[in-house]
């Protein structure tokens, strides 16, 4: 896949959108001065769904640059799995090995530090890890405030780093929602957010039919595919195992881009 230079999407400017906002305020005080309080009070909502609107949508970069597909990709995809380590890591494994698959194993750090030897299998099995907050507060990620929102990432960054003996390169959101503290802690980590092209919705109740009828259209090179594996609904081994199926039927292979 392609090198390190095309694929390092570090925030530059993680404050950025602020003056944009400073700017939406005092435009808001303006039109209420010069033209009543109904059009100041539309402005001040449209102006707020502005900024509120890029939190809960997954490949926005108003608040981070993402990286939502791989460029140049040849005939590989990116598979990338949440939510781990778990029971069914090992059965994962398994699967990846049968097909002579690559993945990102996106892991949260409290379950990964409970569990070190299933870490340490995904490294030895020759899969990549991926960094995706320290307990995955799923309900409240969106609104973490800054001291908490650095120590999601920056807590799951150092029991990573403990547990494989270096700093992981990519990084996922809870639920894919970024608000704006999340671009200054990836800055001073060097972390790459990463995204997806493709998803089922197989991390929440589900049918494997349905999950595959969602996916498999955007299974395509360069696609970066979001799977999950320990999900209460006990499909994410059959939906894997279909998705790694329908990749050689494609003549498509999965392997993480070089950091």
């Amino acid at each position: 896949m392609s090198n390190a230079g095309t694929l390092h999407r570090i925030p530059g400017r993680p404050w950025r959108w602020l003056p944009w906002l400073v700017a939406s305020q005092l435009a808001v005080i303006l039109v209420w001065a010069l033209a009543g309080w109904a059009w100041g009070v539309m402005l001040m909502v449209a102006s707020h769904a502005l900024f509120m609107v890029p939190v809960f949508l997954p490949n926005s970069r108003f608040y981070a640059p993402v990286l939502s597909r791989v460029p140049d990709p040849g005939k590989s995809v990116w598979l990338t799995i949440d939510d781990g380590p778990s029971a069914e890591t090992p059965a994962v494994l398994d699967l990846l090995d049968r097909h002579q698959a690559r993945a990102t194993f996106f892991l949260v750090g409290e379950r990964a530090l409970a569990q070190p030897e299933l870490v340490a299998e995904i490294l030895r099995r020759g899969h990549d890890l991926g960094n995706h907050s320290l307990s995955h507060p799923q309900a409240r990620f969106w609104r973490l405030g800054p001291a908490a929102m650095r120590a999601e990432i920056e807590g799951c960054q150092h029991a990573l780093q403990a547990l494989s003996g270096h700093p992981v390169r990519w990084y996922r959101s809870v639920v894919g929602m970024t608000n704006p503290f999340v671009a200054p802690v990836l800055k001073a980590l060097g972390l790459v957010r990463v995204g997806w092209s493709a998803r089922g919705y197989d991390g929440v109740g589900c049918t494997p039919e349905g999950v595959l009828a969602r996916l498999l259209p955007d299974l395509r090179p360069g696609a970066i595919v979001l799977l999950h594996e320990g999900a209460a609904h006990g499909h994410n081994l059959v939906i894997i195992a279909r998705v790694l199926q329908a990749l050689d039927e494609r003549g498509l292979k999965a392997q993480p881009p070089v950091p």
